[in-house]
């Protein structure tokens, strides 16, 4: 039987499989979480050799398995083996863009419980995650460290493509001086720097995420062209930078935030300088973006939003610049390029 396109479907199979869309997302987290592929990149086994080793049910864990290599995370041998596919061993830790901590802490039931109230923050505009934990997305990491390492080594492999593409798409060379605001591990830095042999980097962010920095830039080969300056966006940057880089940090905020945060920039920045905001500058019309989807978890989990280029132009013109170009990149994200109005 020939396969079905999902575009062929009548529309209500296809609302249907995008509302059951979550069955998908946590059947693979469940093979995250037991970590399956670290206990089968020796080799095939079954459920049964299994279920002693990762403390489960033999007869459910062969039918996780199953459903796994119906999608093509596992291949199923002889005797009720099974073995990974590439995909699946892309699941193993620490394998090349880290998907299984993304897979981890998407599902992990504080990231879900913002889902919960999706409907309250399209009410209110307000985070769900906020309403479900109490706190705000990012006081909750503050206090969850585990939590928080997870988060930023699913943003390294979520925008594993992103740091090359943008040290390639934009002349970082002009510069002496580029301070990476809210870089965590200083994977967009390093990125940056490898690629320009002239510019130093400061790489700025909050005491609790630049922990895991020094590895990443030792491990880069640029950690001796790198200061790490722990602190606080909301309160002051680093003075006397000549570019000023802030990836995937104003979406996460409302608009009150993103002006104090641009605030800050504008005092610490040369007169001449430029600030470049890496982020997913939304098209107009039909036009499918990840972006767009992104959107919805700016919404639900943080408060903040993607944004047009023209409510780029907006935004900056509120925090006193004046948005001089956006510059494409090959990945989803553009480099959206300001100075001092």
């Amino acid at each position: 039987m020939a396969d079905i396109k999902s575009d062929e479907l009548p529309p209500h199979i296809q609302l249907i499989q995008m509302g059951r869309a979550h069955v998908v997302a946590r059947t693979v987290y469940a093979a995250a979480k037991l970590g399956l592929a670290d206990q089968l990149a020796s080799g095939p086994k079954s459920a049964a050799q299994l279920a002693g080793l990762l403390h489960v049910h033999a007869p459910s864990l062969h039918r996780l398995m199953r459903a796994l290599a119906s999608l093509g995370i596992l291949t199923e041998r002889t005797e009720q083996r099974f073995a990974l596919t590439a995909l699946g061993d892309a699941l193993k830790t620490g394998a090349p863009g880290s998907a299984r901590a993304s897979v981890i802490f998407s599902g992990n039931p504080s990231s879900q419980s913002g889902w919960d109230h999706v409907v309250y923050s399209i009410e209110t505009g307000r985070p769900g995650f906020e309403k479900a934990q109490g706190v705000g997305f990012f006081d909750y990491l503050a206090h969850h460290p585990e939590e928080a390492s997870l988060f930023s080594e699913m943003m390294v492999g979520l925008h594993s493509q992103e740091p090359a593409a943008v040290a390639t798409a934009y002349d970082f060379s002009v510069f002496g001086t580029i301070v990476d605001v809210g870089g965590a591990t200083g994977n967009m830095l390093a990125a940056v720097l490898s690629h320009h042999a002239r510019p130093h980097g400061i790489l700025f962010d909050q005491p609790h995420v630049v922990t895991d920095a020094p590895n990443l830039l030792k491990a880069r080969g640029v950690s001796d062209r790198v200061t790490i300056v722990p602190g606080d966006f909301f309160e002051s940057v680093p003075t006397g930078g000549d570019a000023y880089i802030l990836s995937h940090i104003i979406h996460d905020w409302d608009e009150d935030q993103c002006l104090t945060i641009l605030g800050n920039v504008r005092k610490g920045m040369k007169a001449d300088g430029r600030l470049l905001l890496v982020e997913m500058v939304l098209p107009l019309g039909d036009i499918p973006h990840p972006g767009k989807m992104l959107d919805m978890t700016m919404l639900v989990s943080m408060g903040g939003q993607e944004r047009t280029e023209v409510e780029y132009g907006s935004l900056l013109s509120k925090g006193g610049f004046r948005l001089t170009r956006v510059v494409p990149t090959s990945s989803a994200a553009s480099v959206v390029e300001a100075m001092i109005a």
